[in-house]
């Protein structure tokens, strides 16, 4: 079972990188953001069990960090698709180029 998470950090920011590159949605680039910091915030959680499965008391700072982490993370992502729903009411689309693809030649 440790190897199996082990694994799932990494391929959990590398599935969100390649979310963020490829996808041209705004809100699936801010999901994609998301997935690499549920990577980050794996890494540091186990970081931090780690210390106190080695014998030494339990450090609350890295726990206080990670629930701080998550909470700023879920802020900045309200605020994010707020500004999505802005720009398609501003601009009757959710594309960032300045250029809208023509979809009547699709």
């Amino acid at each position: 079972m440790k190897r199996c998470s082990a694994w799932a950090r990494p391929r959990w920011w590398g599935i969100g990188l390649y979310g963020l590159i490829v996808l041209p949605h705004p809100l699936r680039k801010i999901i994609a953001f998301n997935v690499m910091g549920t990577g980050v915030f794996l890494l540091f959680g186990a970081l931090a069990k780690r210390g106190a499965a080695a014998g030494l008391l339990a450090d609350p700072v890295p726990q206080a960090l990670l629930i701080t982490a998550i909470v700023v993370a879920f802020a900045a992502s309200a605020l994010a698709v707020a500004l999505i729903v802005r720009l398609i009411e501003a601009t009757d689309s959710a594309s960032l180029a300045s250029d809208p693809p023509d979809e009547a030649a699709s």
